[in-house]
């Protein structure tokens, strides 16, 4: 087998957390979305941080590529080991170090869930708002930079984490920032390492911003006659200066695989999913203000959710929509993409990814976090069929040129991983290089998750 001297060497520091079994290299070789099975030689559970520096350097003196995994909910295929070699599986790694709550900061392994940790804060009056919708690990998330639907309110996982620690491509372990809030002090590594994908070093420790749970929390639901009037209500909510908690955008045939996956009788029409929070006060005067906006787009069915089991009905619903979607397409695999452009051009973004799918007789689904201009587009097909592999490339290219056209970019939250390597070059164009050059200087064997990120 390949890198058999490297894999007996890692398997004398784990012993049996070092596993070869073909059902254990499957589970590692599969993924949500749409890319073929790549399997790696073994799969590895270290325990600390100075397991996976031993781990690292051997795989740097024997050369063998390191592929890390989180909870492998990724969708752009960022956690596939296409060059075979040892999968880093970080789940053992999965406590919580220190909380501090005077400070509104926490300190955890890579391999600690976002319910995990907010199951834990409970009691002290503190949250970690990032919602990417399925239940990542946190390394994970940092890795690839993700948001999901709280970022309009609280932003994203780039502002959210204060310091890293994290294990080089030779072993070697690096801290970045610190528990302050602000720093002018050297290099800001901590910021390349976010949302590197496992490219420039193994992220083996976070230090994350913690929240206030807010005292009152309302979702509500509203649906519209078009998707131009449902995003250009989103846009005149943003700029009034409406704090939204969450703004979601689902179009009617989104609409269409909620009712088919989970029985239900929605209208399907395009619908804004909302939540407020703050004190009673502010969500019952940010509900009103929005209930008016709405109006003005000719928003019909403006409903309401305090309790606690129906405003979890409705965001399980949306958290879902990867899984309705499949309804919609039997048997078929998904692709499931996401641009992200200026909140002002995001109209015309919507409306052409809608028109390009049909352009090509196809029906897409579309779900989008349209307060930061990010939406996410989902087209069943069956990659052994030639003529509908073309059409999804060409979908997929046309998103892309669309979104930098308009001034955005290629990938708000799903990162780029396998799937979007090719658009790379228009997107950056000569920043290509230093990227290249970091890579090289950080990684020079280029073991770490190989064929990823960079074209």
């Amino acid at each position: 087998m390949a890198h058999e001297k490297a894999l007996t060497l890692v398997e004398s520091l784990l012993g049996a957390r070092l596993k070869r079994s073909d059902a254990e290299r499957a589970a590692h070789g599969e993924n949500e979305a749409h890319f073929p099975q790549a399997l790696p030689d073994a799969v590895a559970y270290p325990k600390s941080t100075e397991e996976v520096s031993e781990i690292m350097k051997v795989a740097h003196a024997e050369g063998m590529p390191v592929t890390p995994y989180g909870t492998g909910t990724s969708l752009e295929g960022h956690h596939l080991p296409v060059e075979g070699g040892l999968t880093l599986d970080l789940s053992l790694m999965n406590r919580i170090l220190a909380v501090h709550d005077a400070d509104m900061d926490v300190t955890v392994q890579p391999g600690v869930t976002r319910s995990q940790l907010n199951d834990e804060l409970r009691a002290t009056g503190l949250y970690f708002p990032i919602d990417p919708g399925a239940d990542a690990s946190l390394g994970g998330m940092a890795a690839t930079r993700a948001s999901g639907t709280m970022a309009v309110r609280y932003g994203t996982m780039r502002e959210n984490i204060l310091a890293l620690e994290a294990v080089l491509a030779d072993g070697r372990i690096i801290r970045t920032g610190s528990r302050a809030r602000k720093s002018s002090s050297g290099y800001d590594l901590t910021h390349l390492l976010i949302g590197s994908e496992g490219t420039l070093g193994i992220i083996t420790e976070l230090t994350l911003k913690l929240h206030g749970q807010p005292e009152s929390i309302l979702a509500a639901t509203c649906r519209f006659p078009s998707v131009e009037n449902a995003v250009n209500c989103v846009i005149t909510t943003i700029q009034a200066g409406i704090p939204m908690a969450r703004i979601e955008l689902v179009n009617a045939t989104m609409v269409r695989g909620f009712n088919l996956h989970g029985g239900g009788d929605m209208p399907e029409e395009p619908h804004l999913f909302l939540e407020f929070s703050g004190s009673d006060s502010a969500v019952s005067e940010q509900s009103e203000l929005f209930g008016e906006i709405a109006a003005d787009f000719d928003a019909q069915d403006f409903t309401r959710a305090t309790r606690l089991e129906d405003r979890n009905a409705l965001w399980a619903m949306r958290h879902n929509a990867h899984h309705a979607s499949k309804a919609l397409y039997p048997g078929k695999r998904m692709l499931a993409t996401d641009v992200c452009v200026p909140i002002s051009r995001l109209a015309e973004a919507v409306e052409a990814a809608e028109g390009a799918a049909r352009e090509l007789g196809l029906e897409p689904v579309i779900v989008g976090h349209v307060g930061d201009g990010n939406f996410h587009t989902g087209i069943g097909f069956d990659p052994a069929d030639p003529a509908e592999l073309a059409m999804i490339e060409s979908f997929s290219a046309t998103l892309a040129e669309t979104s930098l056209r308009l001034g955005g970019t290629v990938s708000g939250e799903h990162g780029i991983g396998l799937g979007k390597r090719k658009y790379m070059e228009a997107e950056h164009g000569p920043a290509l290089a230093p990227m290249r050059a970091i890579k090289a200087a950080m990684d020079p064997k280029g073991i770490l998750n190989p064929g990823k990120m960079l074209p």
